[in-house]
């Protein structure tokens, strides 16, 4: 399998570019008929076939943007109305799979793939077969830990490159959404919904809409526009980095209880190897309490350390210790797995098992805990809309919950990033404490609060922002994430703040150039400092051929050329006119700079 992914990177260095990675596992989305007249998939015919459909590839944008020969370019699709212009590249399992065949190795492979091309590009498409996709979107969602990009998993129950097939609507969302919308989650797009990865089953073998949702609402619907609900976004709590956890648990099954299940059955079920069990179990989590023998080997496993949890056979509900029944499961030391699907809690086991950090009071405590959305999680807090809220729909008449819905909508963010904007953490404390209020929401210019605490230095808001889950990738309507913002304010700690939580400079190698060398013109070397902390490349050459120590000594800006010496950039590096650094101050005339070059050599000698 694993050739490098980073050739992978788009060359585009527009603005307006999203780069979206697309990792075809398999799948019937990418079959094509054979001589039989049978399905099957075909290594290598996935891209050559996709640049003939127009909604998906648009080669006249390749020519004039990307300035790449045909064959080699990645894909573009054509202007769809969002904010950016999606730039797509496939890369291709080997060999491609049918997802019955799925294992965890390599739920382990796309996940590494996905961290060893994270800052590469903004959002990630999987390609994959229908049957297990549930359980492989279950399982990244636990292990791509603080994920703040867009994961999303399609693929389709009739081939792509068929006459009818809902393939193609499938893969053209779901690059829509990975390439414009920040919902840092892993999901699942299917006949125009977009679901919670592991809040989803497969439902159907044969219906197009073959993907369910049961207790919890789509994240988006599209139709004629895409309507997300950011309050059901899920966003990491946490000020830490995206990272991998690419070990899990293989000792973990399903046990579905049928009426006079033998007590043999259960208890071989239960022995070594298994560490974690998941219990289908009738209603709301009922199991016979007349069955002293079966409920004695739960008992007996949880007392040896084997994690048994329970879930209801039911597609709708959750398990409650409302009835005896239940009760009895309890006292054997069964855990209750609320609202969770068989894919959601056997892959949560997984990987909860697999935590050597943790111990088993530790392990079983986190089960019962809402980890990355695959659980509802009850709260008695009573959220009600502030009183400018409350004052304007009465104002407007407002009189059913869809107004309500849209005056929220309109409005909270242009009041949270003028909370941001003051600086006032306790109001925006407040307000998350009365309101259902997202702190990723965007105004009319697209900034975030995020965005506008940063612009203002605030950092003691943008450090509860960012605690809070804000995302450090939404750009504005400049297309500026706010780790540029505090680039070009020169704001050193908040750009750590944003580092630590994951941030990362994401423009093209030229643009960073292009920035060095803009801040050597001015003599700028607060704003070089913050981009040598950024990682760029101060050697790199800009789009004129010149590194930023040539375009100190052209404007005569010693302190730079001082800098830049100290960091030990290559002197001996040319520019267009072949010559290099101590050349270009001889021809300048400038003493002071040969002076300094010259000092810098004898030291190295």
């Amino acid at each position: 399998k694993n050739k490098s992914i980073t050739r992978a990177e788009s060359t585009g260095s527009l603005a307006n570019e999203s780069k979206v990675l697309v990792l075809f596992s398999g799948g019937t989305i990418g079959m094509m008929k054979n001589a039989r007249g049978a399905y099957e998939p075909k290594a290598g015919a996935l891209v050559p076939a996709l640049k003939k459909y127009p909604q998906l590839h648009d080669p006249e944008y390749v020519v004039k943007h990307l300035g790449m020969p045909a064959d080699k370019s990645p894909l573009v699709l054509p202007d769809t109305g969002e904010s950016s212009r999606v730039v797509y590249t496939i890369y291709e399992y080997e060999p491609l799979l049918d997802s019955s065949n799925f294992t965890v190795d390599d739920w382990i492979n796309i996940a590494l793939d996905i961290q060893q091309s994270y800052h590469h590009f903004n959002g990630f498409v999987i390609l994959h077969g229908t049957d297990t996709m549930a359980y492989t979107a279950s399982a990244l969602s636990y292990m791509l830990e603080n994920l703040g990009k867009t994961v999303v998993i399609t693929g389709s129950q009739i081939p792509l490159f068929e006459p009818r097939s809902d393939g193609r609507e499938n893969f053209l969302n779901s690059l829509i959404i990975a390439g414009n919308y920040c919902i840092p989650e892993v999901t699942i797009l299917f006949n125009n919904k977009l679901m919670r990865g592991n809040r989803t089953s497969k439902v159907s073998a044969s219906h197009l809409d073959a993907f369910n949702s049961p207790n919890m609402p789509p994240l988006a619907t599209i139709g004629i526009n895409i309507n997300v609900d950011w309050n059901n976004v899920f966003r990491w709590p946490t000020i830490a980095k995206f990272c991998v956890h690419s070990v899990l648990s293989r000792n973990v099954g399903l046990l579905r209880l049928f009426p006079s299940i033998s007590v043999e059955t259960v208890r071989a079920f239960l022995m070594p190897p298994i560490e974690g069990v998941v219990l289908q179990t009738y209603g709301a989590g009922n199991a016979p309490s007349n069955r002293k023998d079966i409920l004695e080997e739960f008992r007996k496993a949880s007392d040896r350390g084997v994690i048994i949890v329970n879930i209801t056979q039911c597609a709708n509900g959750q398990v409650m210790a409302s009835y005896e029944t239940g009760n009895a499961l309890v006292d054997a030391g069964v855990i209750s797995g609320s609202d969770m699907t068989p894919e959601a809690c056997l892959t949560k086991l997984s990987y909860v098992l697999s935590k050597q950090e943790w111990d088993l009071k530790h392990k079983r405590k986190i089960i019962e805990t809402n980890l990355c959305g695959e659980m509802s999680s009850y709260l008695d807090t009573k959220y009600e809309d502030i009183e400018l809220i409350r004052g304007i729909a009465q104002s407007l008449r407002v009189s059913t919950s869809q107004e309500m819905s849209a005056l929220r909508n309109a409005l909270y963010p242009a009041i949270v990033c003028a909370i941001a904007a003051k600086g006032d953490v306790n109001e925006l404390i407040r307000l998350r404490d009365s309101s259902a209020v997202d702190f990723s929401s965007a105004d009319y210019e697209l900034r975030t609060p995020l965005h506008t605490a940063v612009s203002n230095g605030h950092k003691e808001v943008v450090e509860y922002l960012l605690s809070e889950g804000a995302s450090v990738h939404a750009k504005d309507r400049n297309f500026e994430t706010p780790l540029q913002l505090a680039i070009h304010h020169d704001l050193k700690e908040i750009i750590e703040m944003l580092l630590q939580a994951g941030a990362h400079l994401d423009v093209s190698p030229v643009r960073a150039a292009n920035m060095a060398t803009k801040a050597a013109a001015k003599g700028n070397v607060k704003r070089l400092e913050t981009l040598c902390l950024m990682g760029v490349n101060l050697n790199a050459v800009d789009s004129f051929g010149r590194t930023p120590l040539h375009v100190a000594i052209e404007m005569n800006r010693p302190n730079v050329v001082r800098f830049l010496v100290n960091e030990s950039v290559n002197q001996l590096k040319t520019d267009i006119y072949d010559r290099n650094a101590l050349q270009l101050a001889q021809h300048f005339h400038n003493q002071e700079i040969i002076d300094i070059l010259n000092n810098c050599a004898k030291h190295k000698e």
